[in-house]
């Protein structure tokens, strides 16, 4: 009895401090929103990106990877705004960039054991990159970043729905893509991220670090189309401190999915829907994360 209730509690923390785009664990960046092709920055130009993200879960596990018996149903919807600079300076032989991630939440939180109904909508963490180098090759890309997530996002340790996460958390990120052809019709990419995030604002509780990577194997067909397949990992790395932290161990989850995507060359854009479903996942939430995103170019 003390064990579910001490899982209940564990929950609610969880799906209380929601990410800019996913929740039920202290990572910002959404793994999986970048998909085929994840470590391939475009040429110098400027770039506007719309993401919806809709992720859905409908278990919570615990530090065994065991599903908690909580009732527990969660629905997040995101509209993610990108700004995209690429500019044709070079440093280290790459080309420079800089871009700012706005993403709007809808969160819809249900834990039937805890009798929790909660839901809100509002402006999340914003992203600030200032730096990104991006190499290109041959038959490769390659691509490395420094950024920023800060606190905009609503919170209230009150509200389990709260949409921001009440901390600062600095992230590097490096990864890079391989054309198996001369033509790149043929490609493998893989983006790793890792974040180090400060203390809650709110609450005595630093989150460990976490490490995390996309991956997209893809096909280009007929020089718009990409087809292929996407996944995710993601671990948390060292141990969460202070005296309000919320979880007995550290989470985990993997996700794999299919990807569609084509350029519209008369009105330079593209669009690409995939959708990954989660598993083997530890400490937080196991659902389904589905992206339909927007590419404009300017």
């Amino acid at each position: 009895m003390k064990s579910a209730i001490k899982i209940i509690f564990i929950a609610i923390g969880f799906v209380g401090i929601l990410t800019g785009f996913v929740i039920a664990a202290e990572n910002e960046y959404p793994s999986g929103i970048e998909g085929i092709k994840a470590a391939s920055v475009p040429p110098p130009g400027f770039y506007y990106k719309m993401y919806n993200v809709l992720y859905n879960a409908d278990t919570m596990t615990d530090q065994n990877g065991n599903e908690s018996n909580i009732d527990f149903d969660l629905t997040l919807f995101v509209n993610a705004h990108r700004f995209l600079w690429v500019s044709k300076s070079k440093i280290l032989g790459g080309n420079y960039a800089a871009d700012v991630i706005v993403p709007a939440l809808n969160v819809d939180l249900q834990i039937g054991a805890a009798g929790v109904d909660d839901s809100k909508f509002g402006i999340g963490d914003i992203c600030i990159e200032p730096f990104v180098l991006a190499w290109h090759g041959s038959r490769y890309d390659a691509a490395s970043a420094l950024a920023v997530y800060a606190p905009t996002g609503e919170y209230d340790k009150t509200e389990p729905a709260s949409i921001g996460k009440d901390m600062w958390t600095f992230m590097a990120t490096l990864g890079g893509t391989y054309y198996f052809d001369q033509a790149k019709t043929w490609s493998a990419s893989i983006l790793g991220r890792y974040e180090i995030h400060g203390e809650k604002n709110d609450l005595d509780w630093d989150p460990g670090d976490d490490f995390h990577f996309e991956w997209g194997i893809g096909k280009t067909i007929g020089k718009i189309w990409d087809v292929g397949l996407t996944g995710y990992c993601q671990w948390q790395v060292t141990d969460d401190t202070g005296q309000d932290k919320q979880r007995i161990d550290k989470d985990q989850v993997y996700a794999i999915g299919p990807e569609m995507s084509v350029f519209i060359p008369p009105f330079k854009l593209f669009v690409s829907l995939r959708s990954q479903w989660e598993f083997e996942a530890k400490e937080r939430s196991e659902g389904n994360f589905t992206t339909l995103t927007f590419t404009k170019i300017f």
